[in-house]
């Protein structure tokens, strides 16, 4: 399936229904039955143009031998809607009592016709017909990309380069197949529909941002009420994928940031490398990492995710390294880090037991709750547990005075300048000022300003 341009101002769609009797014998009874439909959602992903049209159509089944009664059709949209029903030539936005025959069905053709190029619209135009058979209801979608942009709709990716020259909205999912790479050029902004996601299927993606161009993932509702509204798309997945990296991405509003599941054998790298990026505001976690992927992750910041920052089940391997991992979520049980380092159990109540190996270093690790970092693991001699933290600030109401835990700063306050509107910059009182290790420091942070050589701040940002 091609990418689609679609450029839409003024739009209508024309319904008529035909192939259908007005009577029904009445020897034959009436039909208790539901009515289906060969699609459930009709999606115009043709190639428009300002003055372009073009047809789709799909059929309502009766499935039993007696003639069922379509009761109601109704467009949702009512007289605002930008789509308009045309049905044996009335046109309205309701009509009443239609009879379908044992066996038989109805053809429904929609039309769309173009005419003004009119840039104000969503990215994704929807509506949907009511149809009541036996006092239950049912609903066809309409689906018709509203904007100039690239529109993945349930399909495998066939180019390897996203371009930023406009939006690329995905509806569904948009899948990197096995063994195939994509590259996201600086300054692209991507859209995903409601439960959208970005797949990469054992294979490779690289986001290419930079400080002045990043990539930004967000929802395709643009109005500025869903500007900071979590849970508006899945998110992007990586399922056993070769060696990734994402730099100077903006990932917000989802459910679940990036989830990482397993490692390809063959892949003797880090899973994804993510660099100089903000994961925010989404539903569920930041992070996920399940069933032992390998995470490079160096100035970033995980902040005012729902649940948990970073959550790790059933094993991983990570290297974090000047970061902000942050809890200012709603949820009362939500941390910062989540750790259930090495094991899962299944519902077949079978515990899968891997090694966890993760080092975090220089990097801060707080939020509103007394407990911002949980741990919790199975020892076994058959699996190894190894667990570092080096020149951080952490929240933890019981300071945790092993050897894995070295020049710790406990529960400090790190005087944030703006934490409820998201600006976690530092006041130069702050105890992140100054106190990373030099010899676990990066040269540059998050906003390309070099770390001193020889007191390195806590954290994503230095501050000069």
């Amino acid at each position: 399936m091609k990418n689609r341009l679609i450029i839409v101002a003024y739009l209508f769609v024309q319904l008529s229904i035909v192939g259908l009797s007005s009577s029904c014998k009445k020897s034959s009874g009436l039909s208790q039955a539901n009515v289906t439909f060969s699609v459930d959602t009709l999606i115009f992903d043709t190639v428009f143009t300002t003055l372009g049209s073009a047809t789709q159509q799909f059929k309502i089944y009766n499935p039993d031998s007696k003639t069922v009664i379509v009761q109601e059709v109704e467009l949702m949209g009512g007289k605002n809607s930008p789509f308009r029903v045309n049905l044996d030539g009335v046109s309205g936005t309701k009509f009443e009592n239609l009879n379908i025959e044992g066996k038989d069905s109805l053809y429904v053709f929609v039309d769309v016709k173009l005419n003004v190029n009119n840039q104000s619209l969503p990215l994704v135009v929807e509506d949907s017909i009511r149809f009541r058979t036996n006092g239950k209801d049912y609903y066809l979608n309409l689906v018709v990309w509203g904007q100039d942009a690239y529109f993945y709709y349930n399909e495998s990716i066939q180019e390897n380069l996203w371009k930023s020259d406009k939006p690329h909205v995905i509806y569904g999912f948009a899948k990197i197949d096995s063994a195939k790479t994509l590259n996201i050029e600086a300054g692209t902004k991507i859209h995903l529909h409601k439960n959208g996601i970005l797949y990469v299927d054992k294979s490779t993606l690289h986001i290419n941002g930079t400080k002045d161009k990043p990539v930004i993932f967000q929802g395709d509702r643009l109005e500025e009420f869903y500007k900071d509204v979590s849970g508006q798309y899945y998110g992007i997945y990586f399922n056993q994928a070769q060696p990734s990296t994402i730099n100077y991405a903006v990932i917000k509003n989802g459910t679940v940031g990036i989830q990482m599941y397993s490692q390809d054998p063959s892949n003797q790298q880090a899973t994804l490398t993510l660099t100089n990026s903000i994961i925010e505001n989404h539903a569920s976690y930041g992070v996920f990492l399940f069933a032992h992927p390998v995470l490079k992750m160096e100035n970033c910041i995980l902040a005012n995710n729902e649940k948990y920052g970073l959550f790790v089940l059933q094993g991983a391997t990570y290297y974090i390294n000047q970061c902000h991992l942050l809890d200012y979520g709603r949820d009362e049980k939500s941390a910062a880090l989540v750790l259930k380092n090495n094991y899962y159990n299944s519902k077949d109540n079978k515990i899968y037991l891997s090694d966890m190996e993760g080092t975090i270093n220089n990097s801060i690790i707080h939020g509103a709750k007394e407990y911002e970092v949980l741990i919790d693991t199975i020892q076994d001699a058959q699996v190894k547990i190894n667990l570092n933290f080096n020149s951080c600030l952490i929240k933890w109401k019981d300071e945790n005075k092993n050897s894995n835990f070295k020049n710790i700063l406990w529960n400090l306050n790190p005087y944030f300048k703006d934490p409820i509107n998201y600006d976690y910059h530092f006041e130069l009182n702050s105890p992140l000022n100054g106190n990373g290790d030099p010899s676990l420091s990066n040269g540059f942070d998050i906003e390309g300003h070099p770390r001193s050589l020889n007191t390195p701040d806590i954290g994503a940002y230095e501050i000069n």
